[in-house]
């Protein structure tokens, strides 16, 4: 089976969810990880925190360059993400549904690059 990353993405200046919100999210959340797991398809997951947090690396020149902040200023960024163990795309697209359901936020699918079985 292929191995798919699913991240989620969410847009600067969204409303906040409320607190009810975010723990109906993250009850979903859990439970769609554990039909993830029973089904075999889970390989990883993991949220993230904010942008803010973020820290740039840049070693492609003579001297290694720390930035704080992330890569590029743009209004949306990975919130979290799960690498997913999938048949095919279509499979996969499944998956990332009920993972956009439970978290409530788009999430892209990108297959992994040499991952077959």
């Amino acid at each position: 089976m292929k191995q798919y990353m699913l991240s989620v993405h969410h847009t600067e200046g969204d409303a906040e969810p409320t607190e009810e919100a975010m723990q109906a999210a993250f009850r979903d959340v859990d439970a769609f990880n554990e039909r993830l797991q029973s089904a075999g398809s889970w390989v990883f997951a993991c949220g993230l925190e904010g942008p803010s947090t973020s820290t740039v690396v840049d070693g492609t020149g003579n001297e290694i360059v720390t930035t704080d902040g992330p890569f590029a200023e743009a209004k949306e960024h990975l919130g979290g993400f799960w690498v997913v163990k999938a048949a095919d795309l279509d499979s996969a697209l499944a998956l990332a549904a009920a993972g956009s359901k439970a978290c409530q936020a788009p999430v892209e699918v990108r297959p992994l690059q040499g991952e077959e079985g």
